[in-house]
């Protein structure tokens, strides 16, 4: 545009309140010649988290490096019959030549004995891949399982990779305070993590300890430097920690919404909240 903006940069991550996505390019990327998976477990959460930390500063390439707590473990044996040891585990997958993927493996299994993990589960075989990385993509479902009947209250958060270990324990920590349920999966090498509150829906005490939790992360998250939502979106949940996060620029944000949505018709009531300005829009 003539101002250099471009507009699609304010669209993509505006959860619909500032326009319609009528067009979208792909780019795609060439298979790998080589592609490992494998999951590692370890005797502690900590011991889990300090390997991603590590692994990062090492600078290894990993494709993927998921984390999920023996909660969620749990849970994924019960539903898709996975025969994991319950204990904290790291899902991760390696890509590149022959030669550097076994580089990269044997680099991240020095890393995960030195925090206390044993050896890999590998996959190599595309079924076996699948079957292994269902257990994450399913998690939801996972969860589930683990209390058949409840309903899941879903939060996440996004902090700097070394505070990574210090947010996600004392995350458990006020888990395990509140007396909830809640398994812990997450896209750990990009400092996310995401909580499933299984709650009784029936129960109002069970939802407000929910929502209790899940402020105290947003509230943890904005004191290391993060964001209370990596991947989730901030809809209604999280609308309350968005002028925290982003101070006097989130003004800023409320009137591009205004400018390009005069009469509040895309997503009206979500992220941007201002009950006077509709009611005056639409008069």
């Amino acid at each position: 545009s003539a101002s250099g903006y471009d507009l699609r940069s304010l669209i993509i991550g505006s959860e619909g309140t500032l326009g319609v996505i009528t067009e979208l390019t792909l780019r795609l990327y060439g298979r790998p010649q080589a592609v490992a998976a494998g999951a590692c477990f370890f005797q502690s959460l900590e011991g889990a988290v300090e390997t991603v930390i590590e692994t990062d500063l090492m600078g290894i390439p990993m494709a993927r490096i998921e984390l999920i707590d023996e909660v969620q473990i749990r849970g994924v044996n019960l539903h898709a019959d996975l025969g994991c040891p319950e204990l904290p585990a790291l899902f991760v997958e390696f890509h590149g030549s022959d030669a550097g993927v076994a580089e990269q493996a044997e680099l991240f299994g020095s890393i995960v004995k030195g925090n206390g993990g044993g050896e890999y589960r590998w996959a190599t075989a595309v079924e076996d891949r699948n079957r292994l990385w269902r257990a994450r993509h399913d998690a939801f479902y996972a969860c589930k399982a683990l209390r058949p009947g409840a309903e899941g209250y879903v939060t996440d958060a996004c902090v700097p990779i070394s505070r990574l270990a210090e947010c996600v324990l004392e995350t458990r920590r006020d888990i395990e305070a509140a007396d909830l349920m809640a398994p812990m999966v997450g896209h750990a090498g990009d400092g996310n993590f995401h909580l499933t509150i299984l709650i009784d829906p029936a129960s109002a005490d069970e939802l407000s300890k929910a929502r209790q939790l899940a402020d105290r992360l947003a509230e943890r998250t904005l004191s290391m430097g993060g964001t209370v939502t990596g991947e989730h979106g901030v809809g209604l949940g999280k609308r309350k920690h968005m002028m925290a996060e982003h101070g006097e620029a989130w003004a800023i944000m409320a009137d591009i919404k205004r400018a390009l949505d005069p009469l509040d018709i895309l997503n009206p009531g979500k992220i941007v909240a201002d009950p006077a300005w509709r009611s005056s829009s639409r008069s």
